[in-house]
């Protein structure tokens, strides 16, 4: 949900960094991992926060650390800040609406929230984020939930997974409420807060509670599943298209284990594996994040860090129209290849060529015109 850039050292040669996901996916992993890593590590009955240097924060490891609160630690439902750690936090395994910010929008969904809703989605392929009263409702569960905290402990759901695209540290933020610890992003669904997001894949470690709490909110119309709710209420249509890409992520996952020719980009060392296969044959993972069409080639960008990609080369575009990857485009897709270098001139990169359809694997997404269908 994780900073990234890299030099390779034999031969000076300078990396292009790859961007990816906010999250990945894999197995579930025991609820009681999480008071494992307290025994293991001491902090279970710490109570002053830790000091949260840079390099803590970056290291491999599920436990981030317990941190202060600043006087103001929501930015919204899913986003909060802490003291020692630049930036604001990106919350796992959950996805609030948006805050309404615009006066104009304020106007528009005081007016006719449904036509307000139809004009944000108007001629998109997917559901949209616009501003909605559950944003503003959600946000101010985080501060009533976050009320008369001092300290949270932060833990990630992949050791591998740092960052997310936009450069936020991923985490599941854990709140200590009468001699307990009690995992926000969890409370956060069960109130109909939020869905349990899955876009970027199940959670290892809490796919059960998450799920469970998903159920119990649902069934018991709280929040965005009441009727009476101003949200999105397109939510059926958005997990389907979540849990196909999480199937998708969590197949890739499932056929890496054990071996180092798959890569996911979303890793804080997928750099450092790449140059290690220099010459070999892998399979990486990650978004597609941006396509571009030359006179030669067609060279699609996998996605790492906003900003930064892993090149996909195609010399035959008759190969890119066959892979069907032009689509995806913000999707997952796995392509495997020989990892090769790239110079012209001053520049240098890592890419891989795909020579053969084969190479490239997609998702089985629903699209709009299966949602309709299936609706009917």
């Amino acid at each position: 949900m994780r900073t990234w850039g890299s030099v390779w050292a034999a031969g000076a040669i300078i990396l292009v960094s790859v961007a990816g996901c906010d999250r990945g996916a894999g197995a579930e992993a025991p609820i009681q991992q999480v008071e494992a890593t307290e025994a293991h590590t001491g902090d279970a009955e710490r109570t002053a926060a830790r000091a949260g240097a840079p390099e803590e924060v970056e290291q491999e490891g599920l436990l981030i650390g317990e941190y202060r609160l600043p006087e103001h630690p929501v930015v919204d439902g899913d986003t909060m800040r802490v003291e020692g750690i630049e930036g604001s936090l990106r919350l796992l395994s959950i996805d609030t609406e948006e805050k309404l910010r615009a006066r104009a929008d304020r106007a528009a969904a005081a007016k006719n929230f449904d036509k307000y809703l139809k004009d944000k989605r108007a001629g998109r392929a997917r559901p949209t984020k616009p501003g909605t009263p559950m944003g503003g409702r959600a946000t101010e569960f985080a501060r009533t939930f976050l009320a008369g905290v001092e300290v949270v402990r932060l833990e990630r759901d992949d050791p591998k997974e740092i960052r997310g695209y936009y450069g936020r540290l991923l985490a599941y933020v854990l709140v200590k409420k009468n001699g307990r610890w009690k995992n926000y992003n969890a409370e956060a669904i069960r109130a109909g807060m939020s869905p349990y997001f899955t876009k970027y894949g199940y959670s290892r470690r809490f796919d059960n509670e998450l799920a469970h709490a998903e159920a119990e909110a649902r069934k018991a119309k709280r929040g965005i599943w009441s009727p009476d709710a101003q949200g999105y209420g397109d939510y059926d249509e958005r997990k389907a298209w979540w849990n196909a890409r999480a199937d998708f992520i969590r197949a890739f996952e499932h056929e890496a284990t054990g071996r180092d020719d798959y890569i996911e980009l979303a890793h804080w060392d997928a750099m450092q594996q790449l140059e290690a296969a220099f010459g070999k044959t892998v399979t990486v993972l990650s978004t597609v994040d941006k396509i571009q069409h030359f006179k030669g080639l067609v060279r699609v960008a996998l996605a790492r860090q906003r900003g930064s990609s892993f090149p996909i080369i195609f010399f035959e575009k008759d190969v890119f129209r066959d892979t069907g990857i032009e689509r995806y485009w913000k999707e997952p897709v796995s392509v495997r290849g020989t990892v090769e270098l790239y110079e012209k001139g001053s520049y240098r990169t890592l890419q891989i060529v795909v020579k053969d359809p084969k190479q490239v694997t997609l998702p089985k997404l629903p699209w709009p015109e299966d949602v309709e269908q299936a609706a009917e």
